[in-house]
């Protein structure tokens, strides 16, 4: 298990250096000199001349990328060029904010999407499989972005129930973590439907049925744990989506967290502040995909063998 985890670890490294080189290289090549957004049009050549040089941008990319990267790895994330204010420091009073905002997306989404996809899968071919299929089906085609504005427009503006943006009231996170949530939601249902229906077919949910178990025992007992591990891959590789789905919603509802910031980084060509936050975007996602495998072995047996 430890030779696992430590391999898993390992091998972020060379993840975290694509992903850094390619946005490095992007965000310097894009059009726009950020010493002139700082200083504005008003400025000098030798003003400009002489910000690029405390900046350190009149090196080499390269050059500039390796001494980044030398900083990264002593912790050092540097300094934004906006606000003059360690990227870490930043970052962490923002990071909390996204957390929040994913689990509580998360846990709207499981707590819909398994009963439905089990009920549709038990209940399969009714009129209560094929509503929760159309709704899934709603859930995964419409867009964040869409759904967002019209909970905007009908729970904030028409009806008056939760705030229009901000994180100042405990009610705040409501409508981002639906607007967040709908699409997981509807894939992960779909997911536990299809398990469920591949598992209630097999021959020990049979054999357990003509033993005389009830059937709300065989789906609880027998057919739902073996269905399991599709929904937590699924559910899984969607923590990467929420966080990067949080870029979007966090703008939308101006929500205080990485991916607003973010987005204002960019905005501003603001290149240690947007490298800072997708280091932490890449390591978080890694870190839950890794959660999850790890997860595979406590449902599943045979998984668990493995790693001794």
């Amino acid at each position: 298990m430890f030779r696992y985890v430590t391999k898993r670890v390992v091998s972020l490294l060379p993840v975290l250096l694509g992903v850094t080189f390619i946005v490095f290289m992007i965000l310097n090549v894009a059009p726009g000199d950020p010493t002139r957004m700082l200083l504005g049009d008003m400025a000098t050549p030798e003003q400009v001349a002489a910000l690029r040089a405390e900046l350190g941008l009149d090196k080499p990319l390269l050059v500039q990328y390796v001494k980044y990267m030398g900083n990264l790895a002593r912790g050092n994330f540097g300094l934004s060029y906006r606000t003059k204010e360690p990227v870490a420091q930043e970052i962490l009073s923002r990071f909390p904010h996204t957390i929040r905002l994913a689990l509580v997306s998360m846990i709207f989404s499981i707590i819909l999407a398994i009963p439905l996809g089990i009920v549709a899968a038990v209940r399969q071919n009714t009129l209560v499989d094929n509503i929760s299929m159309i709704a899934a089906l709603v859930g995964v085609s419409i867009p964040m972005f869409w759904l967002a504005l019209l909970l905007i427009l009908v729970f904030s503006l028409k009806l008056g129930w939760f705030p229009v943006a901000g994180a100042s009231k405990w009610n705040s996170i409501v409508l981002p973590a639906v607007a967040l949530g709908v699409m997981n939601m509807a894939l992960t249902a779909r997911t536990t439907r299809s398990s469920m229906l591949e598992t209630i077919r097999q021959d020990y949910i049979r054999t357990a049925r003509s033993k005389g178990l009830p059937w709300s025992r065989v789906i609880r007992d027998h057919a739902f744990k073996n269905a399991l591990i599709p929904t937590i891959t699924v559910i899984g590789l969607q923590v990467g989506n929420l966080l990067g789905g949080a870029v979007l919603a966090e703008t939308v509802f101006a929500w205080p967290g990485v991916g607003r910031l973010m987005v204002q980084a960019i905005a501003g060509r603001d290149t240690p502040m947007v490298l800072g936050c997708i280091v932490v975007f890449t390591v978080s996602i890694s870190v839950v995909n890794l959660a999850v495998d790890l997860l595979y072995g406590f449902v599943d047996p045979r998984i668990r063998s493995m790693y001794h």
